[in-house]
């Protein structure tokens, strides 16, 4: 493990990426020990070899696609009709506007990247401070990849062997309680910061815009309702959504042929660069499996405690704390199969697992030194990482509390299986 490990961290240190170094470590690994080096090529393979993992390319596409036509300004506006009068309405806009986009993309960078402009300039024509802004954008990004469909949700279930359907209904709660969480620390803050409120938009102010956004609200509805009732999978879903995205960009003339095979290799730059995370990864938790680190930390673990509340917090510090230097792909990838035995072990609901995981390692994306979000924010708009990071913290502070009442209630379902289920 001291060849794996090290030359990993080594690697890291010397600026190699996260998939690089996992590819090299396990090989440096495979060869030390003398295993059978085929074996490389068919873990790697085996690792992007699903049928579900289709999804990710599609729904990636998808978001790149609704931002190139012009759907993701449509979607803000309807939400900004909806609560732009409420105190810190702008605010509360750019995170319905992410509840909305989280059905069409599944991806917190697509929802930065597209909708994140549209937002950082209506909230800075506001009179609204950069800082806050840019946080309010940051942390309502989180909610695109809890509310189905899901990028990370499809990567567990796909590692976990676990229903993505499931998990995809199971996303949703979380998801909306994110929203109500946000919008309160938007209330606080602009109620405190006295931000003029927005005149209230008539009736017939948000008739107009829901018939002009009307084709654009309806694919997050064609999506859920398409899986709940069985119409399709989510990997159909998936592309369900770019075929719907295209006949949308055509019919808002916001999109053209010729603009198609650039917003095709902006999804290919993503996705091959995602499956290749998600190849090494496997080949290097096959490593850890066939060392039975899984089983020696799941041991280990149930002597520290065989209470499922107690384990799960454990559990979730784990990942916080691994969110704050691994993206969220790897450290699904390679956790899964280190931690599902113990949980299981615990009778803790696999597919609720895989909520609080994917929420843990959500905040990695807004804190440093790795936050994806922050670079793209820092990005756009020029502001410091580190005064982008001072401002989400009271999101980060409301989205921990949202993980801790998942987890009692997942807690609830280990000991009284008589509990519903949320999916």
């Amino acid at each position: 493990m001291l060849i794996l490990f090290g030359l990993f961290f080594l690697l890291l240190l010397m600026g190699a990426s996260i998939a690089m170094s996992m590819f090299i470590s396990s090989v440096a690994y495979m060869v030390v020990y003398g295993l059978p080096l085929e074996l490389i090529a068919q873990r790697l393979a085996a690792g992007v070899d699903s049928f579900p993992l289709l999804a990710v390319a599609f729904f990636v596409l998808a978001g790149n696609i609704m931002n190139q036509g012009g759907i993701t300004k449509r979607i803000f506006s309807f939400a900004d009709h909806l609560v732009g009068h409420f105190t810190g309405g702008l605010a509360h806009s750019n995170v319905l506007a992410s509840v909305i986009f989280a059905g069409m993309s599944g991806s917190a960078i697509a929802d930065t990247g597209g909708l994140g402009a549209i937002e950082l300039q209506a909230m800075k024509d506001g009179g609204y401070d950069d800082d806050f802004s840019l946080a309010v954008t940051g942390a309502s990004s989180l909610i695109g990849p809890v509310i189905p469909p899901s990028v990370p949700l499809v990567i567990f279930g796909v590692t976990a062997s676990v229903s993505v359907g499931d998990l995809f209904t199971a996303g949703i709660l979380p998801g909306i309680l994110l929203a109500i969480a946000m919008m309160a620390v938007n209330y606080c803050i602009c109620k405190n910061k006295g931000y003029e409120k927005r005149k209230r938009a008539t009736l017939k102010e948000i008739w107009k815009c829901l018939k002009w956004s009307f084709w654009a609200l309806l694919l997050p509805v064609i999506i859920r309702g398409g899986i709940i009732a069985g119409i399709f999978t989510p990997t159909e879903a998936a592309v369900i959504a770019v075929v719907y995205g295209i006949l949308l960009g055509f019919l808002y003339k916001s999109i053209t042929l010729k603009e198609l095979p650039s917003v095709i290799r902006q999804t290919l730059d993503v996705t091959v660069g995602v499956l290749f995370i998600i190849a090494s990864a496997t080949l290097f938790s096959w490593i850890l499996t066939f060392s039975q680190i899984p089983q020696t930390v799941a041991v280990y673990l149930m002597n520290l405690t065989d209470n499922p509340m107690m384990a799960l917090v454990i559990v979730s510090v784990i990942l916080l704390f691994i969110g704050l230097f691994m993206d969220i792909t790897p450290a699904i990838v390679i956790m899964t199969p280190v931690l599902l035995p113990f949980i299981t072990a615990l009778g803790i609901d696999p597919v609720m697992f895989g909520i609080i995981m994917v929420l843990n390692l959500l905040i990695g994306l807004v804190t440093p030194p790795v936050g994806m979000v922050l670079f793209v924010l820092s990005g756009v708009s020029g502001v410091s990482i580190e005064k982008i990071s001072k401002a989400i913290i009271p999101y980060i502070v409301v989205s921990a509390g949202v993980i801790l009442l998942i987890i009692v209630y997942t807690y609830l379902m280990a000991v009284n299986p008589g509990l519903p289920v949320p999916y």
